[in-house]
């Protein structure tokens, strides 16, 4: 056998021993120097400090600007200053701005027209359609009985007093039928004259689909 064959044998077994040889030297020159640094810390942070511990600050004397600007902040904390103004006085409101109005609600429709007057608390005091007057199915969804459906509540207003009772008033629109239109014109002309100078808001929460489910399919005539 050659010698260069015979090295590549027996350099494993000679490198495996010179390394288990090193590692021991190490551990046996590096260990104490560990041990030492280790107890040596050790015995600095369980001995006590050879200085005397510093006194606490007295706290300043009442009379001096830290002392009445500490009473007060302590005092803010333990009593916290409560507004007791109310909020429409907080917002810089006055008390006309401030009161919430009557709502006249109009919801018109293809089939249908329906009127609805609340409280400012949202309480229903007159909801009524075209159908609580007479009117029968498709008869429902004309102009004429939006109009007449109308003029029924102003005047049942005007019999209640709630017209001498109503400061304040917003007309609520929603949808699109022939009603929408009616009733407003109603409120625009002669009967609803006692009415309009009350009117402070015109709104319309008319709802629109953006998303949502599938549409129904459209009816195909002939």
């Amino acid at each position: 056998m050659s010698r260069f064959s015979l090295s590549r044998l027996l350099a494993p077994d000679l490198l495996r021993a010179l390394a288990q040889a090193r590692c021991s030297t190490l551990f046996a020159t590096q260990c104490p120097r560990l041990f030492s640094q280790s107890h040596a810390a050790k015995n600095i942070w369980s001995s006590p400090p050879s200085s005397p511990p510093q006194q606490s600050q007295p706290p300043p004397p009442a009379g001096s600007v830290m002392g009445r600007l500490a009473q007060t902040v302590i005092g803010a904390a333990v009593q916290p200053t409560v507004n007791e103004a109310p909020l429409s006085e907080q917002l810089g409101l006055t008390e006309d701005e401030s009161e919430e109005p009557y709502h006249f609600h109009i919801y018109s429709h293809k089939h249908n027209t329906h009127i609805t007057l609340t409280k400012p608390n949202r309480d229903a005091i007159i909801s009524l359609s075209c159908g609580n007057i007479g009117f029968r199915k498709s008869a429902r969804k004309h102009y004429d009985s939006a109009y007449q459906l109308g003029t029924y509540v102003l005047d049942k207003m005007n019999q209640k007093g709630l017209i001498k009772k109503i400061h304040k008033l917003e007309v609520v629109l929603r949808g699109f039928g022939q009603g929408r239109e009616a009733v407003v014109k109603l409120l625009m002309g002669q009967e609803g004259a006692k009415l309009r100078p009350k009117i402070v808001r015109v709104s319309d929460s008319t709802r629109l689909k953006f998303g949502g489910t599938r549409s129904k399919k459209p009816r195909r005539l002939g």
